[in-house]
Formats: C-alpha cells, sequence, structure tokens
C-alpha cells in the first residue's frame, strides 16, 4: 500500500462505476430483504397492524432528504458528502458530527448485522438438520453462537470489499437478484392467499394507538430507508457524478415499493401478534406459513444472502467516509492508505471490519439477539434522524438563493429538505424524552429507556471530543474553512496550517 504524507496531493479513488454498480451498493446497504424480515416485526411491535401506513409517512421526510443529497452532489461530488456538504455551509463543528455519527452508527449497525447474518446461518442449518455441533447446541437467538459465525462472514466480505467495488458490486448484484426473486415471490403469493383480510386502515396513519408509537415507528421505518446514501459515497469512483444521484434516487423509490409490498403481504399472512413475536426469525416463519420445506427455506437464503450484502456495503461507505475526513486531516493518515494494488483504501477497509467485530463481541453483555437488535436499531435511528437532518439544513443553506430567483426550484432545494430536517429532528427529540421519562434507573437492557437513550448520547458527545482533537491536535485546515479535500481539487491539504 502507499500513503502519500499530509501536506502533498491526497490519494483519489479510481472512476470505474456505472449507475447501476450504484444502485448495487445502495441496494445492499438499505438491505430490504434484512428490513422486511427483521424490520417489519420490530416496527410492528410499535404501530400494530399499520406497517404500511408508516412506510409511507417516513418515505416523505426521506425523499426530501434524498432531493437534498442528490442537488447537492451535482455542485460538490465527494466520499465524504454529508461530513462536507455540513461543514461548508453550516459549521465544520456540525460537519465533522455528521461524518462522525455516520461512522460509528455503521459500526453498531454492523455489529448488529453480524448477529442476524449469523443467526440466519443457524436457522438455515437447523433447516437442514443440523441441530448440534460438537455436543453444543446450535441456537439461533443465542448472540453469542449468531455473533460468532457472523464474525466468521464480516471477515470474508470485508477481505472481498479490498479488492474494490467493483468486484464487490458484482457479487452484490447476483444475491440482490436471488433476495428479489424469492422476495418479490413469496409476498405476492402472500397477498394472494393470506388468511387475514385486507383492510385500508392498515393505510391510515390516524390508526396508530399513540404520538409515541409513532414517534417510534418513524425512526425505525427511517432506519429500514437508510443506506441509499451509500451510492454518494462512491460517487468519486463512478465514471459521472450523476450516476451517483440516480442510483440514489432509484433505490429509494425501489425500497418504498418493496417495504410497501412485505407490509401488506406479512399483515395478510400473519396475526398482529405473530408479527411482532417473531424478531430475527420473522421472515423464517412467514416462509413456513406459505410453503412446506424445502421451498419454506427460501426466504431464510434470501435473509442470509440479503444480511452477507448488507455487511459489505456497510464496510465500503464508511472506509470512505473516513478516507476523505483523513485527506482532510480530521481523522489519522491510516484511513486515506490507498492499495497500489487495488485502487481503494484498503487499511481502512480492513480497521472497518475489525471494529465491528469487536463491537459486535462487546453486544454479548445483552443476552438474546431480539434485545441486541431492538436496542441497535432506536440508537442508529436516532443518529440518523440526526445526520439526515443536518445534511437537509445544509442543502436548505447552500441553496437559499434559489427563493429569489425561481420559486418553484426554491420550494424543491430549500422549503421541502427544511421541512425534512424539523420533521427528523423533532422524531429525535421527542423519542429521545420518552426514553428519558420511560425509566427511573439505568440497565444494560432493551428496554431500559435511559440505556437507549445513553448509546445515541455517547454517538454525539464522542463526535465532539474527536472534533476538538482533529481542530486543536491534529490542526486540521477542515476547521478553518469547512470545505473537505475534492479529488478534482486536490491541493487543499497543502494550505499552511
Amino acid at each position: 500500500m502507499t500513503q502519500k504524507p499530509y501536506g502533498v496531493d491526497p490519494p483519489s479513488l479510481r472512476r470505474t462505476l456505472g449507475v447501476m454498480d450504484g444502485v448495487a451498493i445502495a441496494a445492499s446497504s438499505t438491505a430490504a430483504t434484512t428490513s422486511i424480515g427483521i424490520g417489519l416485526g420490530v416496527t410492528a411491535g410499535a404501530v400494530g397492524l399499520h406497517l404500511p401506513a408508516i412506510m409511507l409517512l417516513a418515505f416523505l421526510p426521506v425523499l426530501g432528504i434524498a432531493g437534498a443529497y442528490s442537488r447537492l452532489n451535482r455542485v460538490e461530488p465527494n466520499a465524504g458528502n454529508g461530513y462536507v456538504w455540513v461543514g461548508r455551509s453550516l459549521t465544520p463543528w456540525l460537519g465533522f458530527l455528521v461524518g462522525w455519527v455516520n461512522i460509528v452508527a455503521t459500526v453498531a449497525f454492523l455489529a448488529y448485522t453480524t448477529a442476524v447474518t449469523g443467526s440466519a446461518t443457524l436457522q438455515l442449518a437447523g433447516e437442514a438438520g443440523l441441530h448440534e455441533v460438537a455436543g453444543h447446541a446450535l441456537d439461533s437467538g443465542s448472540t453469542a453462537q449468531t455473533t460468532a459465525v457472523g464474525i466468521v462472514v464480516l471477515v470474508a466480505v470485508t477481505l472481498t470489499a479490498v479488492t474494490g467495488v467493483r468486484t464487490a458490486a458484482r457479487l452484490q448484484s447476483g444475491l440482490l437478484v436471488f433476495e428479489y426473486v424469492v422476495l418479490l415471490g413469496f409476498c405476492a403469493y402472500g397477498i394472494v392467499t393470506g388468511p387475514h383480510p385486507f383492510s385500508l386502515s392498515w393505510f391510515d396513519p390516524f390508526e396508530i394507538p399513540s404520538a409515541s408509537a409513532l414517534a417510534q415507528g418513524l425512526l425505525l421505518s427511517v432506519f429500514c430507508y437508510w443506506g441509499f446514501e451509500a451510492a454518494f459515497t462512491v460517487n468519486e469512483e463512478v465514471r459521472d457524478p450523476r450516476d451517483a444521484s440516480r442510483a440514489g434516487i432509484i433505490t429509494l423509490v425501489t425500497m418504498l415499493g418493496l417495504f410497501l409490498l412485505g407490509s401488506v403481504a406479512f399483515q395478510r399472512v400473519l396475526s398482529g401478534p405473530e408479527l411482532a413475536g417473531h424478531g430475527a426469525e420473522g421472515l423464517a416463519f412467514f416462509g413456513d406459513r406459505l410453503a412446506a420445506q424445502p421451498l419454506a427455506a427460501l426466504p431464510l437464503v434470501a435473509l442470509m444472502f440479503s444480511a452477507v450484502a448488507s455487511l459489505q456495503a456497510g464496510v465500503i461507505p464508511t472506509a470512505r467516509g473516513m478516507f476523505a475526513m483523513s485527506r482532510d486531516r480530521t481523522l489519522g493518515p491510516v484511513w486515506s492508505k490507498v492499495s497500489a494494488r487495488y485502487g481503494t483504501p484498503a487499511a481502512g477497509t480492513l480497521l472497518i471490519g475489525a471494529l465491528a467485530a469487536a463491537v459486535a463481541s462487546l453486544a454479548l453483555v445483552i443476552p438474546r439477539l431480539a434485545d441486541m437488535i431492538m436496542a441497535t436499531v432506536n440508537a442508529v435511528g436516532i443518529v440518523v434522524a440526526l445526520s439526515y437532518a443536518l445534511t437537509a439544513l445544509a442543502a436548505a443553506a447552500r441553496f437559499r438563493g434559489l427563493l429569489r430567483e425561481d420559486w418553484r426550484q426554491g420550494i424543491r432545494a430549500v422549503v421541502l429538505p427544511s421541512l425534512s430536517a424539523a420533521a427528523l429532528l423533532g422524531l429525535a427529540g421527542y423519542l429521545g424524552w420518552s426514553f428519558y421519562t420511560s425509566a427511573d434507573h439505568f440497565e444494560v437492557s432493551a428496554d431500559n429507556g435511559w440505556f437507549l437513550l445513553l448509546t445515541p448520547a455517547l454517538m454525539i458527545v464522542s463526535g465532539f471530543l474527536a472534533a476538538a482533537w482533529a481542530k486543536w491536535v491534529r490542526k486540521s485546515a477542515y476547521f478553518r474553512t469547512g470545505h473537505g479535500t475534492d479529488a478534482d481539487a486536490p491541493r487543499l491539504l497543502a494550505t499552511p496550517n
């Protein structure tokens, strides 16, 4: 590997990707099959049989966020995206925070997905008749077992990601085709044959039982959509930066269709208690209700493929976000080492995989997989909402002049992102307050509000501490200008301190 030292031209990435490669990476990062197989059950625990309504409601602010990403990407394509855009348009402190929380949230997500991958693998082993190894019973709900199996898979996909995003995109394209064929087939069959009658009330958000349930359901749904922006983290590796915008929007609209299809299918086949009560095994239970073995195992195979692709897709954008931050000297130089052989941030990719494995191992303090999933999703949902909101506000600040020049463009570029940001910040604040008031003591438990609030709070506080280190110890020029190092303007780091 080669590394140019600080103060000279920073490294850049190879432009090899097309729009469909970006779609494959973003779709894998969003992981529709995993979100449907696990996320729908978790969300149903909050909103009941109103999954289609909550998925539609959550799509609206996320669509506004996607528009902000797309417009900002057209004027300043950068692997750091939100970190660069917020730093330039609002303040470097908030820009760094966006980059930081995306890193720690993705590492937490990778740890959770590691366990999900292990769980799907063990469930599949059970369906194949393998129930114990060396005298030890296999348990797909055991955090220890699922984590151990998942870490093995994480190591494999991290090594694949090192070889380049084109290789990863080809692998993910194959996995996605299988996933979507299975998902569309089973969901369509479930809609046609499910025993529970279809009801328009499923699409009525006013029937959601409470404001807190609505807030939690919306943030959980935003978490399901999270990942479409992975297309923008490889915008320095696409042949045309506009392809990254196209890939992000295509992915988001596709996810809406899949989530609505999955929501209706699950509610046609499963009752409310069945939907909310099966957690990580929801998709396998759905398959068993619709078909006999071996066909019933196909959704489980799709879930495993989705989790594997999601692991790899999580490693790729995080390593590139840290690559962009390292170019600006807000993170250490190891993150911007570019492999001479593969043209990728190989060292950073390996380190991200190692960090995710370490966090997955620490998650063993939560004894059951379902508890770990709930704790992680709630924590990540809050910080993702914060990151999205700040990026939307950056777009509103950057393009506010359009309100005077062209009111139609101004509405799309300023008003809609601002409304989306306000909605997400309000939801995150309300949910955080509900966590705080729901408990009177602290314990490491997925149903303890103080624990659920502590996790995102630590993510945010650690971001400001890391920013202070970057500003006063690393003396990064980013904190004077707010500008990131653009691949097409590589002299920024040569600015004297």
